[in-house]
Order: C-alpha cells, then structure tokens, then sequence
C-alpha cells in the first residue's frame, strides 16, 4: 500500500454518520474513495459543491465538475451546487464537522502551516484558514517527512494557517492526537515501531506504555 493511500483509508476511519466533512487538496481527496461500509457522510468542496463523490475514474471525468484545487470529483445523487459566498458562509459559521486538509509542518503545540512557502508562487490561501479556525475538528493528512525532513516540528518555520491548533495528525508512519496543546502518539502504522516515529518526528511526542496498530 502507498503512503497516500494508507494515511487516506487512516483517515476514512474518523468520519462518522451524518458528518458534513470538507476535503482539502492533495492526500485529502482520496478519503473519498474509502468511506466505510455502512458510513453516510456529506462532503464539501469549497468552491460550492455538497455531494462530493470518488474521484472518477479514467474517461469518467467532467470538466466542470472540479474539486477547489481544479482536480476532477464526481457528484452523487441528490449533490448541490451553490456560489463561493454560501460555502464560506458553512466554514466559517462552524457548521462544517471536519475539515481534512494537507500540511507542510505541524509544530509541537499542533499550529499548522500548510497554505504558502515565503519567495514560492502560491495561486491564493483558498479556504485553509476559514476551515482551521471555523471547522468543529481539523484533520492533517500528510507525509511525516519530505525529503528526509520532519514535518512534525518543534516550532513552525512557515507561516501559521491558524492560531487554533488542530485535532489530529495523520501520516504513513503514526497518528499523533493534539492534547491540551501537547502531540501525543496515538497509533503506529503496520510494521512500524515506536522508534522509528521519534526518529522521524523533531517535535516533542507524549508516548503512552502502549500504544497500538493503525486498523486498517
């Protein structure tokens, strides 16, 4: 299994019922394409679109039916569209139930950096920072290194998305809970020891005397 690919099912497992859940660009897109069994949730893309569905397969994609990022998505029956202004209006007035979004760092406190590199052309902020501060829980997927580097930082070198720290990181080597300001590791991957999460993570981790095997 990929790295993406298992931090996307990872992240599959956190949705419940009913949930209106909001995908960011990149890893988080593929949750999409591992809602459990069973497990009815909404998702929101931020450019106006509830009823999110798999990302289509070859041939199957419509080129005005995009994620916020210009990637294609598919719609599920019953789906609705509406204008940028109304999507803002669910992110920042809290009604959003998780937001799962991609990050560059995570610091040691869970402040997140993900919507710009200083000196690097970005194509805008998009909604990251609406969704980190109005979203009722805030999901990182992303990779715990990029090349050879901790994401997982003591402090952030890259600007802050939000003073709101978020709720949990996920990444292809551990989940890491965000607990009165502190990382904890929650879970490690299949074949992954503890070590190996410390080894590859500078922040400070809480270890717990046991800790447990992602389910996937």
């Amino acid at each position: 299994m990929n790295p993406q690919t298992l931090i996307a099912k990872r992240v599959a497992l956190e949705l419940q019922p009913g949930m209106l859940v909001n995908l960011g660009i990149g890893i988080p897109t593929q949750v999409a394409n591992h809602v459990p069994a069973g497990i009815d949730v909404f998702f929101q893309s931020e450019n106006g679109l509830i009823g999110t569905g798999p990302v289509p397969e070859p041939g199957f994609a419509h080129p005005k039916l995009t994620d916020a990022g210009g990637q294609a998505v598919s719609a599920l029956p019953g789906a609705c569209t509406f204008d940028s202004a109304f999507s803002f209006g669910l992110m920042r007035g809290g009604h959003v139930d998780m937001t799962v979004l991609g990050g560059l760092q995570v610091d040691g406190s869970g402040h997140l950096s993900n919507w710009m590199i200083p000196g690097k052309m970005v194509p805008g902020m998009g909604g990251a920072m609406d969704l980190v501060t109005g979203a009722k829980q805030v999901v990182v997927a992303m990779q715990h290194t990029v090349k050879g580097k901790p994401k997982i930082v003591s402090q952030c070198s890259l600007p802050l998305t939000s003073v709101r720290p978020v709720d949990l990181i996920v990444t292809e080597l551990a989940v890491i809970a965000v607990v009165a300001g502190r990382l904890r590791l929650q879970e490690v991957a299949p074949g992954v020891g503890v070590d190996a999460v410390l080894a590859a993570t500078e922040a400070v981790l809480e270890v717990p005397d046991h800790v447990p095997t992602m389910p996937i």
